[in-house]
């Protein structure tokens, strides 16, 4: 099986990035390949620009990459910080630039882009990590849960990935480390039901 997983926090030592490593290691030890992206590591451009925005579009080579790999995932990680009840602009920007039509999704013939589009990706999972400093109970109640309708509805269900699967860990400026502790043994369990060994 192969799994693309994709980070977006520009720190290093952030519970993000340990949510990534162990997804990563995980994921190997169930033998899948695994193709990991630390965005602002590898310094990801997130403006899409007017010449990329046609279907056929000539891409440069690092977003023919990504593409390429969203396309033969067989599962999707993703793990951000929520930021203002989104992702960090150079995740939304990987999005614009790699969640691109006949890449993810399709229109019908005849339907200009006015239509329901239907999904390309192959990937049946899609795994969504992600931290906040507001409670769940709020993040719903107060916003709405934009994340929730952001991946599971705007983005996954459109391009296909029906089994999409949420957590958000929190409030993360409060937390101790005992609770970091046992957030990764659930993120870890959540990894390992989603993408078991292979067999």
């Amino acid at each position: 099986m192969k799994v693309s997983v994709i980070l977006a926090h520009p720190d290093a030592t952030s519970f993000n990035h340990a949510i990534a490593s162990m997804a990563v290691d995980a994921l190997r030890r169930n033998r899948h390949i695994v193709a990991f992206h630390d965005l602002y590591k590898e310094n990801f451009d997130p403006l899409l620009q007017s010449p990329e925005i046609s279907v056929g579009a000539q891409l440069p080579a690092d977003i023919k990459l990504h593409c390429d790999e969203l396309t033969e995932a067989d599962g999707i990680v993703i793990i951000h910080p929520n930021w203002w009840g989104q992702p960090p602009a150079i995740l939304k920007g990987w999005i614009d630039r790699v969640i691109r039509p006949k890449v993810a999704y399709e229109f019908q013939e005849g339907d200009a882009g006015e239509g329901v589009p239907r999904g390309l990706l192959k990937a049946k999972t899609a795994v969504v990590f992600h931290t906040s400093n507001t409670s769940p109970e709020r993040e719903k109640n107060e916003f709405g849960d934009p994340l929730e309708a952001l991946w599971k509805k705007c983005i996954f269900s459109l391009c296909g990935v029906q089994n999409v699967h949420r957590r958000m860990f929190g409030i993360m400026v409060t937390s101790t480390q005992r609770q970091r502790e046992e957030w990764i043994e659930e993120a870890s369990a959540m990894i390992n039901a989603c993408f078991p060994p292979k067999r």
